[in-house]
């Protein structure tokens, strides 16, 4: 070989490498063909069944991402192949490939429209909602682009920034390294802002903004008169320091004139107790404060006494709280305490640890107490706990604290997938039995029920009962991260509940996504369904688990019945006052 031809050779296989293609830029109007077929694949996906209907801007925003994770899968697969050296079809194949893909993706995707209405009104019909407007679909659109491209401008912007910092490094080290220690480099970086800085700066927002509006009054809510209340004239509370959720709390509930209208007489004022983050500095101050409500408002010379745990705002579910008060003709004491301003979608990532230490020590300082009492001359024990509320009822559950003095019983309401307690329970359930009504150990100390199943069914229920509500269209319960990866036990043929759609199915990535969304709006769906328990479905479980003498179904239905009519007529002087 020559030398001219040797040095030529050469050159070509040392030299620098050949250009990269140059990325479309942050506005450009130019797509990865191959991320746009995985994108239409994923937004097909989108239009599936979830546990619970979805309004139109829901669904846009459902599809949106969707289709953004499907085109980033597809647009980041072709370019780690290019960045491998993977050998790809060219010319007229990719064509005949592209153009066959997307033509299997427009029928996946027609199919999935036409069949989006059907089961959205079969699920809507089921739940007792209206059914879909055809309008909804440009209100999806809509949505669904607009979502499509603000994620696709930051993604092209994180693209940049990455380009940037993988050409600097470039100019004193390998391609292929650079582009290793870049990639590791604004990942960490990324990593930091968003765990960090804008976790923080979130949290520290919210808790403004939410702290500002813990200072208003629902309409209705007035300072109570009757000294079994906190808040009232003989308190040591002030009605104003209360917040928004404990001053409703109060103010509202059957009196005991209310529970003598309807059992015929003999009724007690039910005592109601409660403590806001603004009427002492400290937790143990706080504790200790309801403690003293507790004790000058007479609650342990009641039959009942209740132990709360709120959910993030302070709020306690009259549907949870008012049929224990029917149900024992007001010989009942509830208390809570206020842990966080937050919503629960938010308390639920901020405050977990809040609310179990809250439940934990306000648990320590009324159970001390409680147990010096003598045995047969104190009132039953119990716990209960809506969404976040449960996290901390199992809390003190799991704590050493009841040992010695173990409680009555617990109830706990639309339990959230963060609960250990519920998921190790769940885990280890009998065999044969579903996880949306599992049997534990045959019953004997743990129960589940739903709406319209009760708790009759196992063997010998023992002297402490504990109960959880849950609904199997609940997603605050059954989300999981696995989801992403794994299909759920719930989805399993005979594992499902009734009040999930038989059409739904569970898809990677997509799954998870769609369960996620439906969190926020878990709330807004009829009562029943979801994460809103009813009035019925909650006395039922405190009958269960308070055990009250003569109590039989038909007592059940009347009184059930009774605490509908009058929710309903609360709902329309509440909006009355409200406009």
């Amino acid at each position: 070989m020559s030398t001219g031809i040797r040095d030529r050779t050469y050159a070509r296989l040392s030299g620098p490498p050949a250009p990269r293609r140059q990325a479309p830029r942050v506005f450009e109007p130019s797509f990865s063909a191959v991320g746009i077929v995985v994108g239409l694949y994923f937004l097909a996906l989108s239009l599936t069944p979830s546990l619970l209907p979805r309004a139109g801007y829901a669904q846009g925003l459902n599809s949106g991402v969707a289709f953004m994770i499907g085109y980033g899968l597809g647009a980041g697969a072709y370019a780690l192949m290019r960045f491998l050296s993977v050998p790809q079809a060219r010319g007229r194949g990719r064509a005949l490939l592209l153009s066959a893909s997307l033509a299997l993706i427009a029928v996946q995707a027609s199919l999935a429209i036409w069949r989006y209405v059907g089961w959205q009104n079969q699920t809507r019909l089921a739940f007792g909602m209206e059914p879909l407007s055809p309008l909804v679909w440009p209100v999806i659109a809509i949505v669904a682009v607009a979502i499509a491209a603000a994620l696709l401008v930051i993604a092209r912007a994180l693209r940049l920034l990455f380009r940037t910092a993988d050409d600097l490094l470039n100019r004193w080290l390998p391609r292929r390294l650079a582009v290793t220690l870049a990639g590791i480099i604004l990942v960490a970086a990324l990593w930091w802002v968003l765990s960090g800085a804008f976790v923080n700066a979130f949290f520290t927002t919210s808790n403004w903004i939410f702290s500002g509006r813990d200072l208003q009054s629902n309409p209705g809510d007035e300072q109570p008169l009757q000294p079994e209340r906190s808040g009232s004239p003989a308190s040591a509370v002030d009605f104003e320091h209360m917040g928004r959720q404990g001053r409703s709390f109060v103010a509202s509930g059957p009196s005991a004139q209310e529970i003598d209208e309807y059992t015929g007489g003999g009724a007690l004022e039910p005592i109601r107790a409660y403590v806001g983050l603004r009427s002492a500095d400290t937790l143990e101050e706080r504790a200790e404060l309801v403690l003293d409500e507790l004790q000058r408002a007479g609650a342990f010379d009641r039959e009942i006494l209740v132990l709360a745990t709120v959910t993030g705002t302070g709020y306690l579910d009259p549907a949870g709280v008012d049929p224990l008060e029917y149900l024992w003709n007001g010989d009942t004491a509830i208390a809570g305490v206020q842990y966080s301003y937050l919503p629960s979608w938010i308390s639920l990532l901020a405050d977990q640890d809040v609310v179990q230490e809250t439940s934990r020590v306000v648990f320590r300082t009324v159970h001390d107490y409680w147990a010096t009492l003598p045995e047969d001359d104190r009132p039953q024990f119990y716990l209960y706990g809506l969404s976040l509320g449960s996290t901390g009822v199992e809390a003190v559950l799991s704590s050493v604290d009841i040992l010695n003095e173990p409680i009555d019983g617990a109830l706990m309401v639309g339990p959230p997938f963060i609960n250990e307690m519920h998921t190790e329970i769940t885990a280890a359930r009998d065999t044969g039995t579903p996880p949306w009504q599992p049997a534990f150990n045959q019953g004997r100390t743990v129960r589940f029920t739903a709406e319209q199943y009760g708790l009759e069914e196992g063997g010998t229920w023992g002297p402490t009962r504990l109960v959880y509500l849950q609904h199997g269209s609940d997603p605050v319960t059954w989300f999981d991260g696995t989801l992403a990866f794994t299909s759920p036990e719930w989805l399993e043929p005979g594992q499902r509940a009734p009040d999930v759609a038989e059409t739904m199915a569970w898809y990677p990535i997509v799954t998870m996504w769609q369960v996620l969304l439906d969190m926020p709006a878990a709330g807004s769906v009829p009562e029943g369904y979801g994460h809103l328990y009813t009035h019925r479905a909650n006395l039922d479980a405190w009958a269960g688990v308070t055990r009250p003498a003569d109590w039989d179904e038909a007592d059940a239905v009347a009184l059930g019945e009774h605490l509908q009519r009058r929710a309903d007529r609360l709902d329309d002087q509440r909006s009355l006052l409200a406009d």
